[in-house]
């Protein structure tokens, strides 16, 4: 029996998870007798035994394919107590050689902790739409979640304009500011609030009232779902801080921030949260690009037994990385890239 390599895609879904499958699939063609197999959503794929083999057939037009043909879920490998011998169980019932996990910090997190404590010979990808990983310049997914974000905010200009209001938009972005600072850049947003720093409802009302007063009768706000007041002006009541940040579920800041602005300065405000329609439709250029050169990378890892090693883009150049270094921390937003879009604010 030739090589039996298993892919699985966990966690939530991000634009390029096809192509990534798609790209394993078609490096394996050119490695005698080797094989793919699919292991259906997430890790939970190998605790039910639900595995399917991929052959070149099965990648046919998706590339250009939002979401993944395996399907994903958030199951952690360790939650039960028999999960890991379960998972062991799939693995020789299929003959498994290696896995390649394709995932965010959690589903990667995981991955390291069954080579670890397990010894699963596998290897990671790097996917998700909030480029909070470390270890990878960037992940793929990010830039189409950027680009939706883009979008929204030039359509939403329009709208703000013609009805001289505020417009308040949340974007996704757990612990780090990436996506708002990058969307809200590249979208020419009034003023953009990040995790990394609190802010004070005073000084985004200063900056709206100075912009009135500029003849500017519209401004545009970008939120990222985890930011938060500054302590000193913190607005939410405890019921609304545990609705807007609770665990698993982030979402509702843009609503109360909204709020309180038309409150604070009689400008009419509106909010519009852009949810998973970040997540979904077809991937950027960049991203089908990215995810086809990880796809690629990681089953050479594969073939040369990189094990607890993560494909990664460092200065346009895919490497590895350890697992380790990847899961270690959040990689919150650069401050550079925040010292660039102050200078835009108000």
């Amino acid at each position: 029996m030739g090589l039996r390599v298993g892919i699985l895609t966990g966690g939530g879904d991000a634009p390029g998870l096809n192509a990534v499958i798609r790209a394993v699939v078609r490096r394996s063609t050119h490695a005698e007798g080797a094989e793919v197999l699919g292991v259906m959503n997430g890790w939970r794929g190998l605790i039910e035994d639900d595995i399917q083999p991929l052959a070149r057939n099965s990648v046919i037009g998706i590339l250009p394919r939002g979401g993944t043909i395996l399907g994903t879920s958030r199951t952690n490998p360790q939650d039960g107590a028999d999960y890991p011998a379960r998972i062991r169980a799939t693995w020789e019932r299929h003959g498994l050689d290696a896995l390649i996990v394709c995932g965010g910090e959690g589903t990667l997190r995981a991955a390291r902790d069954m080579w670890h404590e397990h010894r699963l010979p596998l290897v990671g990808i790097p996917k998700t739409i909030d480029n909070d990983l470390d270890g990878t310049d960037f992940p793929f997914g990010f830039d189409t979640a950027v680009n939706t974000v883009m979008e929204a905010v030039d359509r939403l200009h329009s709208t703000a304009e013609s009805h001289h209001r505020v417009m308040v938009i949340e974007v996704m972005g757990r612990h780090a500011g990436w996506i708002a600072a990058y969307g809200g850049i590249a979208g020419g947003a009034d003023v953009i609030l990040v995790p990394e720093h609190p802010f004070r409802l005073t000084r985004i009302c200063e900056l709206l009232r100075h912009r009135e007063m500029q003849g500017s009768a519209f401004s545009i706000i970008v939120v990222a779902e985890d930011a938060h007041p500054h302590p000193e002006e913190n607005f939410l009541d405890e019921a609304a801080t545990s609705q807007i940040y609770r665990q698993g579920r982030l979402g509702g800041i843009g609503f109360h921030l909204a709020v309180e602005i038309e409150r604070h300065t009689g400008i009419e405000t509106r909010h519009a949260n852009l949810g998973y329609v970040q997540r979904g439709g077809s991937p950027s250029a960049f991203d089908r690009v990215l995810a086809t050169r990880f796809g690629v990378k990681a089953f050479e890892m594969v073939l040369e037994k990189q094990w607890g090693q993560m494909a990664a883009l460092r200065c346009n150049k895919v490497i590895t990385v350890p697992l380790d270094d990847a899961v270690r921390r959040i990689k919150q937003l650069d401050e550079e890239v925040y010292h660039v879009a102050e200078v835009f604010f108000g």
